[in-house]
Parts: C-alpha cells; sequence; structure tokens
C-alpha cells in the first residue's frame, strides 16, 4: 500500500509538471475522431420532412421530392444465446403514432443526394430518427460505435461523412495497430462483437510478421504495457487485487488494426440499418430550445439532438460555442516509414537521448519525439530532408534516409471541452478530448464515450429516461477523461530530455519493476480499475459488472446483446421478479444462480455493463426500486 501510495503522488507530481501531452500504449498509435450525430424532432406540418406513421415512413426532400420504404422490424440481437431461464419478459413497443408530426423526423436532405434506403435497412418501429455526421480522415469507430448503439435501441441512424474514401495507409500496419482495454473489450463483447473484431488470421500473419522484429518480441520477459516507454512486465502483475474482475471471454486487452475494427462496425451499422452517407461536412447549426438545423454542403438537417465526434479541431464544438482547454505542445511526434543506408546504426528498441526519444524496428520503422513545441505538426509538407534531419538530431546518430515512403506527425497537445453538452448538441470522443497518442487510449475512452451515452441518449429520446439521465454522462466521463489527459501529461514529463527528468525515469524504473508497481499500471493503462462515482458504498456498483458464468450455461455479458437494462436475480427473489416487472420494457430479468456469486444475490445492470446496484444476502429491494427509478424512469407501472 506504500508503494502504491508513493506511486500515486509520483504521478501526481509529474502530471502537474507537464505543459501538455496525450496517454497511450503504442509509440506509433494515432487517432483523430471526426464525426457528429443528429436526432431528428418532433413537429408540425411543414415543407419537406419525415414523419412516423403505424407501418410507413416518408422521407422528402427539400424539392418535395418524395420516398416512401415499408417499415421493417426492430434490428435483431446478433448472437443471442439461445437457452434463457426466466428472460426478458418485456415485448417490444409496436409502432408509435406521432400525430400532426409531419416535420423532419429524418433529414431534410436536397434532390441531389436524395435516395431511396434499401429495403434492408428499415426506419424503425419506434423512437425517433438519428443522424450522424462523420468528418473523419483517419478513424471512425466511436461514431459507428454510437450508431450502433442508438439503432440498438431502435432509433433511426444517418451517418454523413465528410470523406468520401475513409481508407487510409496509416490505418494498416505498422502504423494502424492499436490495443483494446478490458472496457473496450468488454463493451465489444457485451454487443456480440469479440469474435468479428478478433483479427482474421491473414492479419494475424500479417501482424505477427511484422511484429517479429519488434524489440519487445525479443525479449524473454513479455512486457503488459508501458508508461512514458518504460515497460511493466506481465510476470509481475498480481490479478488477484481485482477481485471482482471474473475470467471470461473478454481479456484485459487485444492488439488490432484500425482498418479492421472500422471495417466490422461499418458492417454491423449497415447490417442494423444505419445509413451512412460520405462528402457531407458540417459547416453551420442553429440550435432551438426543441431542435437543431445542421447544414452540410446543400443538404440541410432538422434534428433533435446532434452529436458531435468530429475530433479535436470540432466544428461542432466550435459551432456549440464550448470551450476546449488545455496544454499547448512542447514536442512533434513522428511515425515514419523509410529506407535506410545504413539500418545497422540505430539501435532497435525504445531510447531516451539528450533531445528527445525515439524507437526503431528494423529494417525502417521509426517512432521519435522531437522536443520543439509543436513546430512542425500540421505546419508544412514534411520531406525525406527534413525527416533524415530529425532522426539525426534526436537519436544523435549521422543516418542517411534513401527513401521515405509514409509519415504522419502528432504532438501532445492535451485538451478537455469543459462541457461535454450545450442544450440540444453533445459531444464525444476526440471531439471532447484530445491528447498524446504515446499508449493508444484515445480510442478506447472515445469508445467508452459512445458505450455510456448510446443508451442515455436513447431513453431520453424515448421519453422514458430520468430528468438528469443525459446529464450524468458529462459527471460519469469528463472525469475519465481529465484522469487519462493526466496520465498522459506525467507521461510527458517523464519523457523530457533533461538530467533531472532521467533521474527521476530511474526511480520510476524500479517502482514499476515490482508486483505492486507492475500491478497499478496494468491497471491503469488496461482499464480494469475503472468506476463511476454512481454515490453507493458497495464496491460493485460503479463498476464493470463482472461477467457472472450462470448456472445454465450461459454469462452475463451475453445477456446484455439487445440493449437492455438487467435485473439479474441469483435467488430468484419474488419481490425481485415483481419489481422488475414494474420497469418489464425496460429491464430485462433473469433469474439463475452463478458459479461464484462473489458474495451478492442480485446485481442490476445498467445497457453499458455498469452495475448499478447490488445486493447481498438479504437484499434491500427499496434500493432495488430507488437504482431502477434513478437510472430508468419511473415505472410504468
Amino acid at each position: 500500500m506504500l508503494l502504491l501510495s508513493l506511486l500515486s503522488s509520483l504521478l501526481s507530481s509529474l502530471s502537474s509538471l507537464s505543459r501538455s501531452s496525450w496517454l497511450s500504449l503504442s509509440p506509433l498509435s494515432f487517432l483523430l475522431f471526426e464525426t457528429a450525430v443528429a436526432v431528428p424532432p418532433f413537429g408540425k406540418g411543414g415543407k419537406g420532412g419525415f414523419a412516423f406513421r403505424p407501418n410507413r415512413s416518408v422521407l422528402t426532400s427539400t424539392s418535395t421530392t418524395a420516398v416512401e420504404t415499408a417499415a421493417q422490424p426492430a434490428p435483431p440481437a446478433f448472437h443471442t444465446p439461445a437457452r434463457n431461464p426466466i428472460r426478458h419478459p418485456s415485448t417490444p413497443k409496436p409502432p408509435l403514432n406521432y400525430p400532426g408530426n409531419r416535420r423532419a423526423n429524418r433529414p431534410i436532405v436536397s434532390k441531389a443526394t436524395l435516395h431511396s434506403p434499401p429495403a434492408t435497412h428499415p426506419p424503425p418501429a419506434r423512437g425517433l430518427p438519428l443522424a450522424l455526421r462523420r468528418r473523419d480522415r483517419r478513424c471512425r469507430p466511436v461514431g459507428l460505435f454510437l450508431a450502433c448503439e442508438l439503432r440498438l435501441a431502435r432509433l433511426s441512424v444517418l451517418v454523413l461523412e465528410q470523406a468520401q474514401d475513409p481508407h487510409s495507409p496509416l490505418k494498416r500496419l505498422p502504423f494502424g495497430m492499436r490495443g483494446l482495454s478490458a472496457p473496450t473489450i468488454e463493451a465489444c463483447y457485451r454487443r456480440g462483437l469479440l469474435d468479428d473484431i478478433a483479427m482474421p488470421p491473414s492479419a494475424k500473419d500479417d501482424s505477427r510478421n511484422a511484429s517479429t522484429g519488434a524489440h519487445w518480441m525479443q525479449q524473454t520477459r513479455r512486457p503488459g504495457g508501458h508508461f512514458a516507454s518504460i515497460q511493466f512486465f506481465l510476470d509481475n502483475i498480481d490479478t488477484s487485487k481485482w477481485p471482482y474482475r471474473l475470467p471470461g471471454p473478454a481479456g484485459t486487452n487485444m492488439a488490432i488494426t484500425m482498418e479492421h475494427l472500422e471495417t466490422v462496425l461499418a458492417a454491423r451499422a449497415e447490417a442494423m440499418g444505419v445509413e451512412i452517407r460520405r462528402g457531407l461536412g458540417v459547416e453551420g447549426i442553429e440550435a432551438s430550445d426543441d431542435e437543431v438545423t445542421v447544414r452540410a454542403g446543400d443538404a440541410t438537417f432538422r434534428t433533435r439532438w446532434l452529436v458531435g465526434c468530429d475530433g479535436g479541431r470540432s466544428t461542432v464544438r466550435k459551432l456549440a460555442g464550448i470551450a476546449f482547454v488545455g496544454t499547448d505542445p512542447e514536442f512533434t511526434g513522428y511515425s515514419v516509414q523509410v529506407t535506410l543506408a545504413d539500418a545497422d546504426k540505430l539501435r532497435p528498441g525504445r531510447h531516451y537521448t539528450a533531445t528527445g526519444m525515439y524507437t526503431y524496428q528494423p529494417p525502417g520503422i521509426i517512432a521519435m519525439v522531437d522536443f520543439d513545441g509543436g513546430a512542425y505538426h500540421r505546419t508544412q509538407p514534411i520531406t525525406l530532408e527534413h525527416v533524415q534531419t530529425v532522426v539525426r538530431r534526436v537519436s544523435g546518430i549521422e543516418v542517411e534516409v534513401t527513401a521515405l515512403q509514409l509519415v504522419t506527425t502528432w504532438t501532445d497537445r492535451t485538451y478537455q471541452a469543459t462541457a461535454y453538452r450545450n442544450g440540444r448538441v453533445l459531444l464525444a470522443g476526440d471531439a471532447a478530448h484530445i491528447h498524446s497518442p504515446l499508449g493508444g487510449q484515445g480510442l478506447n475512452l472515445g469508445l467508452g464515450d459512445a458505450m455510456n451515452l448510446g443508451w442515455k441518449l436513447a431513453a431520453t429520446i424515448r421519453g422514458d429516461a430520468s430528468a438528469d439521465l443525459l446529464d450524468s454522462y458529462f459527471s460519469e466521463r469528463h472525469p475519465v477523461g481529465a484522469q487519462v489527459l493526466d496520465w498522459s501529461r506525467a507521461q510527458v514529463a517523464l519523457m523530457r530530455p533533461s538530467p533531472s527528468t532521467r533521474a527521476l525515469e530511474a526511480i520510476v524504473r524500479d517502482l514499476i519493476d515490482t508486483s505492486d508497481g507492475a500491478t497499478y499500471f496494468a491497471e491503469r493503462v488496461w482499464g480494469v480499475g475503472l468506476r463511476y462515482d454512481l454515490g453507493d458504498s458497495h464496491p460493485l456498483v460503479g463498476r464493470s459488472a463482472p461477467d457472472f458464468d450462470l448456472t445454465d450455461g450461459t454469462r452475463l455479458g451475453e445477456l446484455l446483446r439487445n440493449g437492455k437494462d438487467l435485473l439479474l436475480d441469483f435467488d430468484a427473489d419474488a419481490r425481485l421478479h415483481a419489481l422488475a416487472q414494474h420497469w418489464s420494457e425496460r429491464i430485462a430479468y433473469v433469474a439463475s444462480d452463478a458459479k461464484d456469486r462473489l458474495g451478492v444475490s442480485a446485481v442490476l445492470v445498467r445497457p453499458d455493463g455498469f452495475v448499478a446496484w447490488a445486493g447481498e444476502r438479504a437484499a434491500d429491494h427499496e434500493q432495488a426500486a430507488q437504482a431502477a427509478a434513478r437510472w430508468f424512469g419511473e415505472p410504468a407501472r
């Protein structure tokens, strides 16, 4: 405990010393999320729009051209387990009628972009449509994941992407590899995506071939990650310190390329009925108390809600007037693929130098950090001559670069939005926070935003959310983002090229090579210690739900694939069953014992997989009812 206290104090001190940074696991990681999401409004009749009727929907362009499509059932829950004890007593709501609703329940579009959605992409049987605008040249997972979450709640979703072609060599090996943390892997598992995101054999072979020469693959001890390029090792990690984490299909970390992740999420989104339009970028928004009007190219979208996931330079954030504050960069980072005339002059692995830090993987993959205040990031074209100059300056070795195949730059600029919502406009992903890509946590942080926001926004649109449910998105996710940003700043403080920093690095290196130290850093980097402050002292509340292995052969994670709330009752308590019936269309009640209960008799789990209430042997039914009302609204009966 003394060591952990020392580590925590040390990291806090490092964070306060740093002017700016990002956190991540791989020096080659780089993410820029640029997306926006819109949910169309109720309204009275008007020229153009999309109206819901019992079994049909109408999309009308601004030139009054109409396209009609027959309504279809809601999207299926993927990979739903076949064995169900007392399963999901609720049934889907019938289609809702919205009398007088002739306004834009789907985006208003110009005639040039109007098209009929395929019959396999139906409008929802209930809820309001949602439009998602993407302005992302490099990665799209946050917006796509959010779109899937909203479609799972039977909302119509439109994705608008500024780029005509989302493909990029930076999303493939060697620079496209990302590390997924435990919360992200659990989110994919709980939505039936785990098998899909597992890289196919051919990609695994490519990854294995690409990493064979990686310095960490040559080590006798396997690293579990790093902090400021200081590795912690798997054989030092004491997983018994995490008593509420049960073994299951979702592990603590996973490697995946951005290209593969985006392909999987895009396929899932389209299969669920998400419409994706490319070549549209948000140019303006006008918000009122009831709706948001979005201009994108020649198209105009009128919507009840808009969610901007459009990157660190978010247009949506700027137009919404949300402040973005933080620390400016200390360095320019480079990820380059080059041909060297004298490749053996550089030592493989990570190296601190008098002017920065570099990582070299033969024969020509280099990631380097040049402490120049971020002077060369996006300010001018990066030439072969410039790369050679930086390699020589940072490494201190006179190497010759004969060819430049691929290059990207990044910085440790660290900023966070002061609010994640202004009226009907919300932010997620890099639009809400940016930091250095030194460990890949930006992707995980953004996907965590999407998982947290999706069900809350859906409940708000349906009208069955508690008054402050949507506000909890900020109160839960903003502290998580701030913690990641400080973790990143601490890494930059430890990387500065100075004698005092090198002395401090030696101390951290000693601490991280202990069992307590490695366990502490693994908990932070892997995300297994994530816990929201939900105002309940029970140690399970606010944590990711353990993947209870039920005696009927199913697991808790499998029961969350339909995106509903879950009351898991190990004792088949009749009073808990009766309580669940009051929220029968929102809460799935499951009575089944578990092989390891972890000392609880029942748990109430939110759609994002986090525990809202946990009961001991003598469950407090009043507390369970209060938790249900807080998170899932007033009972229907």
